[in-house]
């Protein structure tokens, strides 16, 4: 007889807000939103995070941050600090490793843990789950996570959803049913705002709504995928926790306060945002072959340019050479630039390819790791790269 799965869910709360109330308590029972400038509020992007106060006013993530202004103008706007999160992030996935190698990081915030093996070592799941949100406490200095445990993916994400923040939401396999079919819809996933009301508008509200539909009507409506939704409904998910962290791409952007023309202004952006890439796929332990810009200019418009490499690279010196050298080439038209962004994709996971440079012990790789070290050692301060790190400039053409 096959063992019943425990899959564990843990999801911190409000993870970048939180973050910024441990490191600043003054901020603590405010509003604080978490993706703008900090210079009011008023400048361009989205929210990132939002903490609960500010949510009592309908912020969310992704909303644009003109928007948080106007539904909250005494908020604390802050801009966001990549480098701190994934500090604490990498603190939280270690210590989670301590109880099971099966750990997928779903992103810098959340994780699949299957425990199947481990309450022989540990102890039951709840005992366990309480264990872990404690040791989160204590080692991040007083972050929250909340958990939830099911007999499968789909059970420990919606598990951890439904009693944030702090929560703690145990579903036994023999109870799936009961726990599933009672909540709307809009808890299944692949049911988002535009299937939402496809589906109410079939009489389909609950998720036992779903699950007592006949079978054969909604694969007759809406194909394979009204098959998978059926079987999500049943509470049926066979995914495995993987434990390799399986991106497609990792990129970082940024949005200007004001439109920018400045040519060393742009190049020092670009700059920045290939260091914080490189950085990432460092961490992450892979490297990419294809570099991708994305430029929005003034009026809206955006465009990205890419290029692939023969040889995947995890290096600041390639990957901001190519970077810049697409910009370059890029035709602005006298436009102003509003957004700049730095990508990168097509991953290998340790089979980095050597060149005969390499191999006699390539000086800017030697360089990355150094700096990884004196940030990781002093802080993201500690030492920063010049603009003339990337020395070999192209030169210029089109509208740059």
């Amino acid at each position: 007889m096959t063992m019943a799965r425990i899959i564990f869910h843990i999801d911190m709360d409000a993870f970048f807000a939180a973050i910024e109330e441990l490191d600043n308590p003054a901020l603590r029972g405010k509003p604080v939103v978490v993706g703008a400038d900090p210079k009011g509020g008023r400048g361009r992007g989205v929210v990132s995070t939002a903490n609960y106060e500010a949510r009592k006013y309908g912020i969310r993530s992704a909303m644009p941050i003109s928007e948080a202004y106007r539904r909250c103008p005494d908020a604390v706007f802050l801009p966001v600090r990549g480098e701190r999160y994934h500090q604490v992030s990498r603190q939280i996935m270690s210590l989670l490793k301590e109880y099971t190698p099966l750990v997928e990081p779903v992103s810098i915030d959340e994780a699949y843990l299957d425990m199947t093996h481990s309450p022989k070592l540990f102890g039951p799941p709840e005992e366990v789950a309480r264990e872990i949100k404690r040791r989160i406490r204590e080692t991040t200095g007083g972050l929250t996570a909340s958990v939830g445990v099911g007999p499968n993916k789909l059970v420990a994400k919606i598990a951890s959803d439904l009693q944030k923040p702090d929560g703690l939401v145990i579903v036994p396999e023999d109870q799936v049913r009961q726990f599933l079919w009672p909540l709307p819809i809009g808890h299944l996933w692949g049911v988002g705002k535009r299937t939402e009301p496809v589906l109410e508008g079939m009489g389909i509200r609950t998720i036992g709504d779903l699950a007592r539909y006949p079978q054969d009507e909604l694969v007759r409506r809406f194909g394979s995928w009204g098959y998978q939704l059926w079987e999500l409904a049943q509470g049926r998910d066979d995914r495995p926790v993987t434990p390799v962290w399986k991106a497609k791409s990792i990129s970082q952007e940024k949005t200007f306060e004001s439109d920018v023309d400045d040519p060393e202004v742009m190049d020092a952006t670009i700059l920045e945002l290939a260091d914080g890439v490189t950085r990432q796929l460092r961490d992450e332990g892979v490297q990419g072959r294809t570099i991708t810009l994305k430029i929005r200019l003034e009026d809206f418009s955006t465009f990205t340019r890419s290029q692939s490499l023969e040889v995947p690279t995890d290096r600041f010196a390639d990957i901001s050479r190519i970077a810049l050298e697409l910009f370059h080439r890029f035709d602005r038209r006298g436009q102003k630039v509003r957004l700049l962004g730095v990508g990168m994709s097509n991953f290998e996971r340790g089979m980095k390819q050597l060149t005969f440079l390499d191999q006699l012990g390539d000086r800017d790789d030697r360089v990355d790791r150094v700096i990884d070290l004196v940030r990781k050692k002093f802080g993201e301060s500690a030492i920063r790269r010049a603009i003339t790190t990337a020395g070999r400039r192209p030169k210029r053409r089109g509208g740059s």
